[in-house]
């Protein structure tokens, strides 16, 4: 009889203890007014103003909660979430099938390339980005593309040794007045950087797989239409994904702002590169898994490619040890091309929109879905 009641006061107390837990997380979950909160997280310390920007942007509204959480509680901790904004975290099937709460999975820009679309369908979870040329991201990432070009053509590693051994009047640089840049990917950055490449005085080449897409409705917010609704007149020779190693022969630089997928994986492998110009210059603000590393190096060892400037790398954060930053011509930046204030507080409203139309029942705005 006692080991009876020892045994049912053990029960209890478990009980008891899974009772406060359940309020607690219930508290967590309701308002001072009743009503549920629809909670938003942020996977990972990666990135950190997105979190900080939508959590300001959201702080006169109690029923909407912001978390950021590391990537080893995210699997988890998920099924607590209505909204999801993965940055640079990989969201397999696995973790896809613990949401069971998620009504939303959202990336803090463009690149879905880490999430498992087909599980989220599945599950009936919507993916979606944000437009980039609604936000400025675009024009962000444009003005970083330029920042590479100029830095390569400058000289810029070089001219950091030439200040700390006390030269004057070296390394002597190149001008991007005369160049020819080929856009590998004309999107809404590769609208945005033609634009601004214009002044410079440059031939511009670009090429996409369907041109046709390019419907003045698309477009207008950003650039100003000639009369058939296209913008040719940013475009010196437009070409299509078969022109991409024709293109590549004819330009000094190649700026890589192509989306990241299956058919574009690697696609500046060691027949891109070896199509380039002795010389020739190679930028990327897209993703790091467009470039194929080897080939990339190899480049840079033959003295074939004279230059590279990337904000996206194979792995991120980038080793800072990697022998491909011992070369000189390499220039390499922590994923920031889209990291501007203006951009990430304009990103930011978005998700905050989204979080309080989703709690209203409201159709979502601002965002394009994937599925």
């Amino acid at each position: 009889m006692l080991f009876f009641r020892f045994h049912n006061s053990v029960n209890l107390k478990i009980c008891a203890t899974q009772l406060r837990q359940f309020l607690n997380t219930r508290k967590q979950n309701m308002c001072e007014d009743g009503m549920a909160k629809t909670r938003v997280l942020f996977c990972g310390p990666h990135f950190p103003a997105s979190h900080n920007y939508t959590k300001e942007y959201l702080q006169s509204y109690p029923l909407i909660q912001v978390d950021d959480l590391p990537f080893d509680s995210i699997p988890d901790l998920i099924g607590n979430y209505d909204i999801c904004v993965v940055k640079s975290m990989r969201l397999n099937s696995d973790v896809v099938a613990r949401a069971t709460r998620m009504k939303l999975i959202m990336q803090y820009g463009v690149g879905l390339e880490g999430i498992d679309i087909d599980a989220a369908t599945n599950h009936g979870i919507k993916v979606a980005r944000i437009p980039s040329g609604k936000t400025g991201n675009a024009a962000s990432c444009a003005e970083m593309a330029i920042y590479f070009m100029l830095g390569l053509l400058r000289k810029h590693n070089e001219m950091q040794i030439a200040v700390k051994q006390k030269k004057v009047g070296e390394p002597i640089g190149s001008t991007l007045f005369g160049k020819t840049v080929f856009i590998l990917g004309f999107g809404n950055i590769g609208i945005e950087l033609a634009k601004r490449l214009r002044p410079f005085g440059v031939k511009i080449l670009a090429t996409k797989r369907n041109w046709a897409s390019n419907t003045s409705n698309r477009f207008n917010s950003t650039v100003p239409a000639s009369q058939n609704g296209t913008y040719e007149n940013l475009v010196d020779e437009k070409g299509c994904h078969e022109d991409i190693y024709e293109f590549a022969k004819k330009s000094d630089i190649v700026v890589c702002c192509l989306t990241m997928n299956s058919e574009t994986a690697g696609i500046v492998n060691k027949d891109f590169i070896s199509s380039m110009r002795k010389g020739g210059l190679l930028v990327n603000i897209a993703r790091g898994g467009l470039l194929d590393y080897k080939a990339v190096c190899d480049g840079l060892e033959s003295g074939h490619l004279g230059g590279l400037g990337i904000d996206v790398a194979w792995t991120e954060p980038f080793d800072p040890n990697d022998p491909i930053l011992r070369f000189p011509n390499v220039l390499l930046t922590p994923h920031v091309a889209g990291v501007t204030e203006s951009s990430y507080r304009s990103m930011a409203k978005v998700v905050g929109d989204v979080a309080l139309q989703l709690h209203m029942g409201k159709p979502l705005t601002g965002i394009e879905y994937a599925n």
